[in-house]
């Protein structure tokens, strides 16, 4: 479990409390948490399908950026990452107890391009995360997106 310092930190990042127990799967450059690997369930009791969370502001901007733009769709609909993209989503059932990334029933089927994202830059990288950077121009901002008050544990 997250000390006090990194708990305020992910709370400001999301803007919420979390839904799930979580570890920090990824710190940025900076330090602040990147990437969240929640737990199978929820604190709720329920199943949580998100395994990795994309916490940094910049990536997720630049993702959501590119979701809207149709992301999904043209990663769905690319011939040369179909093969990427099935052995992504097996590999992250292989990982995790049989679940897809992001929870969609369809190994072909992106969800969010922001969990796979995530899921790469958890587990060392993909064709598949490769893609989502390179479309999205995601990259690490020249600071940390965890406001400083939060870093400090001032919340």
């Amino acid at each position: 479990m997250p000390g006090d310092v990194d708990r305020d930190a992910v709370v400001a990042l999301l803007g919420r409390t979390p839904f799930t127990d979580y570890r920090i799967a990824v710190r940025c450059p900076h330090g602040g948490p990147a990437i969240l690997e929640n737990t199978p369930i929820d604190l709720r009791g329920r199943p949580f399908p998100t395994r990795y969370w994309l916490a940094c502001r910049a990536l997720g901007e630049a993702v959501s950026r590119l979701e809207a733009a149709g992301g999904v769709r043209d990663l769905e609909r690319d011939p040369d990452l179909a093969e990427a993209l099935a052995a992504t989503n097996a590999r992250h059932r292989e990982l995790h107890a049989g679940r897809n990334i992001g929870g969609t029933a369809d190994p072909l089927r992106p969800k969010c391009l922001h969990a796979h994202l995530a899921f790469g830059l958890a587990t060392g990288g993909n064709p598949v995360s490769d893609w989502i950077l390179e479309r999205s121009g995601a990259g690490w901002p020249d600071h940390c997106c965890v406001p400083e008050e939060a870093s400090r544990g001032d919340q």
